[in-house]
């Protein structure tokens, strides 16, 4: 399992529904990707969408808490950081 697999397992529950859950791993995988531009094209374009809709719906109508999915991600770049020591 990657270590983006293993953070993914601990956000997965931030988000209500399957859908935004994996449209948020996309977007992450995207920002992560050597392309030349991280704009909403691109970023669905590395997804494999059309357009750039499920990115843009994902960042304004989604309903998710970014306050707790930030606070999972520190607690895991902590953890990961203390092994790591």
């Amino acid at each position: 399992m990657s270590g983006l697999d293993t953070l993914f397992g601990r956000v997965a529950g931030r988000f209500g529904r399957v859908e935004p859950r994996r449209q948020a791993r996309a977007y992450v995988t995207g920002l992560l990707a050597p392309i030349e531009r991280k704009n909403g094209w691109q970023l669905a374009e590395a997804a494999g969408d059309a357009a750039p809709d499920r990115m843009q719906r994902l960042l304004s109508n989604a309903r998710w808490d970014p306050r707790l999915v930030r606070s999972d991600l520190r607690d895991y770049v902590a953890e990961v950081t203390a092994m790591a020591c």
